[in-house]
């Protein structure tokens, strides 16, 4: 092989290289990034409650991935309202284009004091989660209606370093308490993986709501033993709610049982004007 032609082999190959690692930057850069919008669809971050983590979202997701929504499970950290809320929030701050929050449980809280005036959150979505109002705390909006049976099924709390404490459902109650409309093995193996939050998280009063300035969706399970049907409705109706749906027989997990119901309820949020 003369100098010649290896000159021209070795830049051939040079620029080879470099359009493939341009290739691979780019990919590696939308892979990093899921929450670039795809074809103008809004980024759908969903965030979790207490006692259920982000794979409790997976059947939604499913349904929203597969119609190009570009989506985020937020592991929310569940240690108290304030924190939890800037945790979110720096989140929302990270995606550009326009988001539907969405939050379930405990993270009805979280999503409700997220905001922060990040114009980019064009809806609320509250899946069997609470809305409260300014210094309202989610025990008090628990136990503002009968129905709630959640604080006999609780194990005793972990002690913190900080003084504090943690709460899990006691792993043979929780398929009845939390998830009775899940199958039974899915249910352990969710019993298992439930994620604690603090007693700072249940009973730190809420700033001010969102759903006063955000357009809201609702929906929740007829038989939620967490929190009851009657304090949804009621939630609901104060926020305004564009749409309110109550699933009849559902549990506090309806994002499990019924995720076509909620990924639909979602996709009204997203499109909605």
């Amino acid at each position: 092989m003369n100098t010649l032609t290896r000159r021209n082999g070795i830049r051939l190959f040079l620029i080879a290289a470099l359009s493939f690692g341009i290739i691979m930057i780019t990919s590696l850069g939308t892979l990093m990034n899921p929450a670039s919008a795809q074809d103008g669809k809004p980024t759908i971050v969903l965030v979790h409650g207490a006692f259920a983590e982000s794979a409790s979202w997976n059947g939604v997701l499913t349904r929203l991935i597969t119609k190009g929504y570009p989506t985020i499970a937020a592991a929310n950290p569940l240690r108290g309202v304030k924190s939890d809320a800037d945790y979110i929030a720096s989140i929302l701050k990270s995606i550009e284009g326009p988001i539907v929050l969405v939050g379930h449980s405990y993270g009805g809280s979280v999503i409700t004091n997220a905001v922060n005036g990040n114009q980019n959150v064009k809806a609320l979505v509250y899946v069997a989660g609470f809305a409260p109002d300014t210094g309202e705390t989610a025990t008090e909006l628990t136990g503002r209606y009968p129905g709630s049976s959640l604080v006999p099924t609780l194990a005793p709390p972990v002690a913190l370093p900080n003084g504090g404490k943690d709460f899990y459902i006691q792993q043979s109650k929780f398929h009845a308490q939390f998830a009775a409309d899940v199958p039974v093995a899915d249910a352990k193996l969710m019993a298992s993986t439930q994620r604690p939050a603090t007693d700072v998280a249940f009973n730190e009063a809420s700033g001010a709501p969102a759903w006063k300035s955000t357009p809201s969706w609702f929906i929740y399970g007829s038989r939620d033993l967490n929190i009851p049907a009657a304090a949804h409705a009621f939630m609901a109706k104060r926020a305004n709610s564009k749409e309110t749906i109550a699933v009849k027989g559902a549990s506090h997990v309806v994002m499990l049982s019924h995720p076509d119901a909620v990924a639909t309820l979602i996709e009204h949020a997203a499109t909605t004007k």
